[in-house]
């Protein structure tokens, strides 16, 4: 029997870690910044946390979640989402008790059983965010900041915010109505699947990717002529502090969030270059989620980033690139293996990528393998270079060798690698 990969779950191999860790790396680096620190939440929870949070009649909890029960019955699902859990740590430690204002992110794996396509798998990455405590329109705009700010910092350009309110349970109902009754004489035009949500969830028939539910929509009420004063000061207020930080945006009355959670703001920035799954990030206000999952009623505001889509582009971006060993030491002889692989491990210990032949092997086979791994220099040293304290230094691109001293074989080759990187 040969074993593969699960359907729309991927390996993430040696050749391509190098972009997932420079995004990671540079999201930390940024959420730091902003003041945001780390929560790690379990990938199974109980299942109730998500149909509750997230909404009974959403497809994710209808059709794509992964559910098992436990030896007692309970129902357990891998996480679909991060924000349920965190705010399920958020009130079951109390962790408003430590600061009115928490700024959490999460990083890693989800999971639904979607169908697989370009930038969706059925266990995908996500770095998320989450702001809890105040409810006005500046939080709102520095969590739009730094979500750009993460794509900025790995180079990523020709991106577009997306923004939009879903207002709030006081003027939603008047524009849910309002779009029931549209999307009643839309039916013949309507995939299976939004003929169902017009009846059950009619605002996430906004965010089919079917071409002809897209067309039926191209007239809909906005929900924009429904929000309340409240809602619309607070709209009005998060395109103010946008404008402030010059920061161009498009208003886009179909943009919506497949969660039921969300209340007014909403967003996505969107690129061009992956088809129909065109939003690398996106979120918005939860303000009434604490509250839902039994925790007091703090305001909070959110956004995911789609760790694969973003590495699909920065892939498209950069030629790929093996990191190579800043030094292969081939070593000749019994004496010479023993004495090189206590330089090898302190030159490691020292920062510097250092390899070696790990069997008894002559100098062309270790030559090879010098090569195959790209390493830039290469030492030689047999029993006649360690008698004479020297060895000599091939560099791998301009095959030019030379004669370097060993005498304090650290030192001297901790300069010549230095000099390399300089």
């Amino acid at each position: 029997m040969e074993f593969a990969t699960i359907k729309g779950f991927k390996d993430i191999l040696p050749h391509d870690t190098a972009l997932w860790q420079e995004l990671e790396f540079s999201a930390r680096r940024i959420l730091n910044v902003f003041g945001f620190q780390e929560i790690r939440t379990p990938l199974l929870e109980r299942t109730e946390l998500f149909s509750r949070g997230i909404g009974q009649e959403t497809d994710i909890v209808s059709k794509e979640m992964y559910t098992l029960q436990d030896s007692k019955g309970r129902g357990l699902t891998l996480r679909p989402e991060a924000t349920a859990s965190v705010v399920r740590a958020y009130i079951q430690h109390s962790l408003y008790n430590d600061n009115a204002i928490q700024k959490l992110f999460t990083i890693g794996p989800m999971f639904r059983h979607e169908r697989p396509q370009k930038g969706r798998f059925r266990q995908f990455h996500q770095i998320n965010a989450e702001f809890f405590g105040d409810p006005g329109p500046k939080s709102d705009t520095d969590l739009i900041v730094m979500a750009m700010s993460i794509l900025d910092a790995i180079g990523l350009d020709g991106l577009t915010l997306h923004l939009n309110s879903l207002g709030c349970p006081d003027c939603r109902p008047g524009f849910r109505e309002t779009l029931s009754t549209f999307l009643e004489r839309k039916t013949d035009l309507l995939c299976e699947d939004c003929q169902r949500r017009s009846k059950t969830n009619p605002l996430r028939v906004f965010d089919c990717k079917v071409e002809g539910c897209h067309q039926a929509m191209v007239n809909a009420p906005s929900v924009i002529q429904f929000l309340c004063t409240d809602c619309r000061n607070h709209f009005e207020g998060v395109q103010d502090f946008l404008r402030v930080l010059d920061i161009d945006f498009v208003l886009d009355p179909q943009l919506v969030r497949g969660l039921d959670y969300y209340t007014r703001t909403a967003f996505e920035i969107q690129t061009d270059r992956l088809g129909a799954q065109n939003a690398v990030a996106g979120g918005g206000r939860y303000d009434g989620l604490v509250r839902l999952l039994g925790g007091p009623d703090h305001p909070a505001i959110g956004f995911a980033l789609g760790a694969e889509r973003v590495v699909s582009l920065m892939e498209e971006d950069r030629v790929k690139e093996a990191k190579r060993p800043d030094l292969f030491v081939a070593a000749l002889g019994e004496k010479a293996e023993k004495i090189c692989f206590k330089w090898v491990t302190e030159l490691r210990r020292s920062g510097f990528t250092a390899e070696m032949e790990y069997g008894s092997k002559g100098l062309k086979a270790q030559m090879k393998r010098a090569g195959r791994l790209g390493a830039a220099k290469v030492l030689i040293v047999g029993e006649d270079e360690l008698a004479a304290n020297k060895g000599i230094l091939r560099n791998m691109d301009t095959k030019g060798q030379e004669t370097v001293a060993l005498e304090d074989p650290i030192a001297e080759l901790g300069k010549v690698l230095q000099g390399d990187e300089r």
